[in-house]
This record gives structure tokens, C-alpha cells and sequence, in this order.
């Protein structure tokens, strides 16, 4: 494949077979939002809206000796357009509470494997300590060492951050 190790390979594949059974699990309605929030956030589509909008305000400015059928202040285009405006911000607001649910679960994966982590390097640290202590090496003497060694829950970490947002300016 390529130069990444069997294991990241592995978990780019489960990564990706996720995201294929969340975007396979979509309903109907959730698909086709979707598909026109990712359509209407391409160059094209700007470029579509430009080009209809210029035509119809040329067709109803006389530019073409033709009758207009919506004069100006073209208030039938104004109502198309705050239609369009209305439901295109529906969808990419679907569009984007869908991600947020994706991405609010990549969270938790993160947050879990990172708390595993802390709980497997915490029990590195204590036999590392147990290790050097049978070999005559002081670590426990270093007051960061034998601090990391401890548990930290992560209720603990969150009421710390809450304590020091608390304690900052507001700065709005």
C-alpha cells in the first residue's frame, strides 16, 4: 500500500468504514439537504445564480425590446430570491447539525482514547518507578514524576478549566 505501518492503515480503514455507515444511515430528506448544501457551496452555483439573475434583470429592463414581465424593482425576483435564500439556510443548517453529530462523535472517540492513554501511561509510570527503585534509581525524589503517577479524572480537569475561564475578564 504505502510506507504507513499495518495499524494506521487499519484504523484509516475503520475511520473511513464509519463515516461510510454514518453517510449509508442518512435518511432520504437528510441526503438530498445535504447534496445541495455541498452543491451550493461550489463556484458553479455562483456563477448559475449570476447568470440567471443577470438575464432576468436584463429581460425586464427592456433590454431586449421585449415586455417586462417583472418590472423593476423586479419584485417577483426579490421574492425567488429570498425563497432561495430561506431554504438553502435550512439545508446547510442540516447540512452542518449532521457534521456536527459526526464530528461531536470523533470527539468522544478522541476524548476516550485519550483517557485510556493517560490510564496506560500512568501505569507505565508506577512500574517504571517500581522498575528503578529495584535498580537503586531515585526517581520518586522528583516531586513531577511521582505527581504524574496519579490518577487524574476527567471531571477533575473539566471543573479546573471552569475554575479559570471564571476567573478570566470577560472579554466580549
Amino acid at each position: 500500500m504505502g510506507t504507513v505501518n499495518s495499524v494506521v492503515q487499519q484504523n484509516i480503514v475503520e475511520l473511513y468504514e464509519h463515516r461510510r455507515r454514518h453517510n449509508d444511515a442518512m435518511t432520504a430528506y437528510e441526503k438530498v439537504a445535504n447534496g445541495i448544501a455541498v452543491y451550493c457551496g461550489k463556484p458553479s452555483f455562483v456563477f448559475l445564480n449570476a447568470v440567471f439573475f443577470t438575464v432576468w434583470i436584463a429581460l425586464n429592463v427592456n433590454l431586449f425590446a421585449l415586455k417586462p414581465f417583472d418590472p423593476y424593482p423586479f419584485g417577483l425576483l426579490t421574492t425567488i430570491v429570498s425563497l432561495e435564500a430561506i431554504f438553502l439556510s435550512l439545508f446547510v443548517l442540516l447540512s452542518q447539525n449532521r457534521m456536527q453529530e459526526l464530528s461531536d462523535r470523533q470527539n468522544e472517540l478522541d476524548l476516550q482514547v485519550n483517557l485510556l492513554t493517560e490510564r496506560e501511561l500512568t501505569k507505565v509510570l508506577v512500574a517504571l518507578d517500581a522498575i528503578a527503585e529495584k535498580l537503586g534509581v531515585p526517581l520518586s525524589e522528583d516531586p513531577e514524576f511521582v505527581e504524574l503517577q496519579g490518577q487524574v479524572t476527567p471531571t477533575e480537569v473539566l471543573e479546573e478549566i471552569e475554575r479559570a475561564q471564571q476567573s478570566q475578564p470577560d472579554k466580549t
